[in-house]
Order: structure tokens, then sequence, then C-alpha cells
């Protein structure tokens, strides 16, 4: 169990330094990273974060996969209307995590029950990227602990205060009584068919 908590913490080092520097570390750059003192650690630490799919090794380099990048081609675009002519060309590459979270330590995921949102796209199943620590702007969806129990709703104020509105008519506006704490904004949803 530790070893694999070990390992846990180890690629979320190499992400956040493939983050910052966009490339893989140096083998010395990996004594700081991991707090090692001799190589020989780190190569065997390679060994187990290439056996488990994190890292390969081309030609004697490093190389990092997209366990680690995030990375997904990027292939152009479609037309959501009309057919049209389509020819597959790698237009450049993008990292999911950058591209749906604007700030990382303020971030975290849930995934939603209730059907009370699908007018606005958000259905049972989904996961919701939910930042932390920014104030709601009305018509922004939240995620927001009414009178101790948590939901997710559009997030309204007016002259006569907070009210948090489905996006389904099946379901009435809530008015908090006791309490209102905005556990964040939600930023992106996440379907997978």
């Amino acid at each position: 169990m530790s070893k694999a908590i070990n390992l846990q913490q180890k690629t979320a080092l190499l992400r956040q330094f493939f983050r910052l520097e966009g490339r893989a570390p140096s083998y010395t750059e990996m004594l700081t990273l991991f707090g090692y003192r001799s190589k020989n650690a780190v190569h065997g630490l390679l060994a187990r974060l290439q056996q488990a799919g994190y890292i390969r090794k081309n030609r004697g380099k490093l190389a990092l996969t997209t366990r680690i990048t995030g990375m997904v081609k990027l292939l152009g675009a479609v037309q959501a209307g009309f057919p049209s002519p389509a020819e597959e060309e790698l237009v450049d590459t993008i990292n999911l995590e950058e591209f749906l979270v604007r700030r990382p330590e303020a971030t975290y995921m849930l995934t939603v029950s209730g059907d009370s949102m699908v007018d606005a796209g958000i259905h049972p199943g989904d996961i919701i990227l939910v930042e932390k620590g920014v104030t709601p702007q009305p018509h922004d969806i939240v995620v927001a602990q009414v009178d101790d129990e948590w939901t997710i709703k559009y997030f309204e104020q007016d002259n006569q205060g907070v009210r948090l509105v489905p996006a389904n008519a099946k379901y009435k506006a809530i008015h908090p009584k006791r309490s209102l704490t905005i556990g964040g904004i939600v930023r992106a949803v996440i379907r997978k068919y």
C-alpha cells in the first residue's frame, strides 16, 4: 500500500514539474524533486514508473506518457451543421487539464446525481470541475451548501436576497432559510459516452 501511495506522490510531482517546465526532469533534477540522495534510487523509481506506464524510454532518453502529460492530439475542427469534406491533420496537442482547469490548487471534481440541472446540460453521472474561492456572479452555476444540504444550481441574487435556481421545470428555486455556503463555481462538465 505504501509503495502505491509513494508512486502516486511521485507521479504528482512529475506532473507538477511538467506543467512548470514543459519537459521531463533530468536525473539530477529528479534527485531534488523526489528527495533522493543517489541516482540509483532514481533508476529504481523510473523502472517502477515505466512498468506502470507513466514513462517510456526511447533510445535511452526518458519520455513522459500521456498518463503524466495529459496531452491529446488536436486534429482540427468538425462542422456540427451540414457535412463537409475534412482531412485529418495534426493541428496541435493540448493538455486537457490545462485546458479545463484555471487554478489547479483551487479545483476539485464531483460526480453529479439528480436531474435538477439537465436543461443546463448537466446530467446524472457527469463529472463537474468546481473552482473554489471565487465570488459567484448572477447566472453562475454553483455548488452550494444550503441549510446543511449540498446542491448544484444557478446562483441568482436581487434585492430580495439569494436564490438557487434549478435548470429543470420539475423543481422550484431554493431560498436559504438558515445558512448558505458557496463551495465553488462550476467551470466544466465532463461526460463519457
